[in-house]
């Protein structure tokens, strides 16, 4: 199996990042909550130079891990803005570890080079696809921080400050609803201007897995929004179905580029 062979200035980024991402989960505890924060604005910025060398370097590359890798840190994004709202979020353990992972999977698989007949304009409808794989991510987070109140009321240990359900429930629908529309952009660009983007000679979607998954993801996403509105779904039949179409769309890019990366040994965007 062939893969590409990040450079060492991007090794030695991405080791540094998961080295502080993972102080930042390790001493969590121990630490000071404005210190923690310090600490994991720190990886956060790390993290942001790992991405920028991987994207505009010499002979950008992208593939499963490093999708994941800005899945991860679009997610910090939406943490370390929304913790300023609300301060009693105790989600920032969880989300180092992420991050670290991410990282360090990004170092073992850095991509593949974007291929040499595709449009300029094919970073952008790969940043707005990721975007939406980011904002559902922060759906996903809060939706378990949902569970894990719910589980804590149900034991009687729920602590005192914390977060309301209703405010961690209209979140999540923000999230999903951001999402939505960005995902649908995504598809919807990928329809109208395929050959433009991939240099194909086939105009509209091409039937792969990757299309399939993302179409699924979006139907279920769909459902899950009018659900929302029309019969007021909430609870665990809108975890759930949230956690389907997340997973759907996980396996839509992610799924599919990891089996051609890692599986298959090939290259193709």
């Amino acid at each position: 199996m062939i893969l590409a062979i990040p450079s060492p200035l991007a090794v030695a980024l991405g080791i540094a990042t998961a080295a502080a991402y993972g102080f930042a989960a390790a001493a969590g505890a121990r630490l000071s909550r404005k210190a923690t924060q310090w600490a994991l604005g720190l990886a956060w910025l790390l993290h942001a130079a790992v991405l920028g060398h991987g994207l505009v370097g010499s002979e950008p590359k992208f593939g499963f891990a490093p999708a994941l890798s800005v899945t991860a840190w679009l997610v910090l994004t939406v943490y370390a803005v929304e913790s300023r709202m609300y301060p009693q979020l105790k989600v920032r353990r969880a989300l180092a570890w992420l991050g670290a992972a991410a990282v360090l999977l990004a170092i073992l698989f850095p991509g593949t080079p974007l291929h040499v007949s595709a449009s300029p304009w094919l970073p952008l409808h790969l940043a707005l696809g990721i975007a939406s794989y980011g904002l559902f991510g922060a759906a996903v987070v809060h939706a378990w921080l949902i569970t894990r109140a719910e589980k804590q009321i149900r034991l009687a240990t729920e602590p005192q400050g914390g977060v309301p359900l209703l405010t961690l429930e209209r979140l999540t629908f923000r999230f999903v609803m951001a999402g939505f529309v960005l995902l649908s952009a995504t598809l919807l660009a990928g329809l109208l201007f395929s050959e433009t983007l991939y240099g194909a000679s086939v105009r509209g979607w091409k039937w792969d897995h990757k299309t399939v998954f993302s179409v699924l993801a979006w139907l279920s996403f769909a459902v899950l929004l009018i659900g929302r509105v029309r019969f007021g779904w909430r609870g665990r039949t809108a975890r759930r179905v949230l956690y389907a179409g997340a997973a759907l769309l996980l396996l839509a890019y992610v799924g599919s580029r990891f089996v051609l990366e890692v599986v298959l040994a090939r290259g193709a965007t």
